[in-house]
């Protein structure tokens, strides 16, 4: 199993304006002179936190994060105007200009993924490799399975104490539920739903339940963000024109080369979703860890992630297709 590479700061820091509300937050670090790579995170609603650098090697990669609109410290904070997949493909774009790097690796788990897909289908000319964690496509049957039915008969504890803010009469459309009281003026509520919603994903997260990570999660500045920019983007169906739209378009990146690394026992982001991935898009190569869930600091997971940086990093038939 492979361990994190050693902790390491940024080399620069800054702030882009992408519109007229949002104003996003960026880092980079590891080698100024490195392979570019660009790490989207997860929610949507999440932020990255240091320890993603550690996934790669310092002296290989130029390793940009950026904080996506809404979250962490980009500003202002769990905002929902104008924050939609497209505004954050845009927002991919206008960063990679602002930083002068012509093309570059893209890497994302979760919803990372998703938005990874919708922007290497966008921009496939600026994508040199793609590194993809726990498939989540945002379809109905991937939001109904987590959000209405299915982790719920796995988690059953857990998910008790996700429906106490819902009376019964509307536990039979839970996001919907929860998007009122996400988006209620009353502080007290939208907190109470913000906390539950998030510390439900973050108690199914792992194979091994992790109280540190619920306690993270259940903070109300970043529950307020994660949970009512994740609801908002559910309940408009991730804006896509069509739900399999990120199927559909995969002979866009079908050149890419790419990785695909899922956990058999994800229950947030059921490996149904990477294997039909995979089949529609059998030249990328899945790997799947026998024995973990959906977190990318699962020890299966992390050494995956980190082999497949490693390679890509040495990777030099750019646009080859073979790894």
């Amino acid at each position: 199993m492979r361990e994190l590479y050693p902790a390491r700061e940024p080399y620069r820091e800054g702030k882009l304006k992408v519109s007229d509300i949002h104003t996003i937050h960026f880092e980079e670090s590891g080698n100024p002179q490195g392979k570019p790579i660009v790490l989207l995170h997860g929610g949507p609603g999440g932020a990255c936190p240091p320890h993603y650098r550690q996934y790669f090697h310092a002296d290989k990669w130029r390793l940009v994060m950026f904080d996506q609109r809404g979250c962490g410290k980009s500003t202002p904070h769990a905002e929902l105007r104008e924050n939609t997949t497209w505004d954050l493909v845009n927002d991919i774009e206008k960063l990679r200009e602002h930083l002068g790097i012509e093309t570059w690796v893209v890497f994302g788990g979760s919803w990372g993924s998703t938005l990874s897909l919708a922007y290497s289908q966008t921009h496939p000319e600026r994508c040199i490799g793609l590194i993809l964690r726990g498939i989540f496509m945002l379809r109905q049957k991937e939001l109904r399975w987590f959000y209405q039915e299915g982790t719920s008969n796995i988690f059953p504890d857990a998910w008790e104490e996700y429906i106490k803010p819902i009376p019964t009469a509307e536990r039979n459309d839970m996001i919907a539920a929860y998007y009122k009281r996400l988006t209620s003026p009353d502080l007290k509520v939208r907190i109470e739903a913000a906390r539950a919603w998030s510390i439900w994903e973050a108690s199914t997260s792992r194979l091994l339940p992790d109280r540190d990570l619920m306690q993270t999660f259940g903070a109300n500045e970043f529950a307020d963000a994660f949970a009512r920019i994740e609801c908002h983007y559910f309940v408009n169906q991730g804006f896509f024109e069509t739900e399999d739209q990120l199927l559909k378009n995969v002979d866009r990146i079908r050149h890419i080369p790419a990785v695909i690394v899922q956990g058999r026992y994800d229950v947030i982001c059921p490996m149904i979703s990477a294997w039909e991935l995979h089949q529609a898009w059998q030249e990328a190569e899945l790997i799947v860890v026998p024995d973990a869930g959906h977190s990318m600091s699962e020890p299966g997971i992390k050494s995956a992630l980190i082999d497949a940086t490693d390679r890509f990093a040495d990777l030099s038939f750019v646009g080859s297709g073979e790894l």
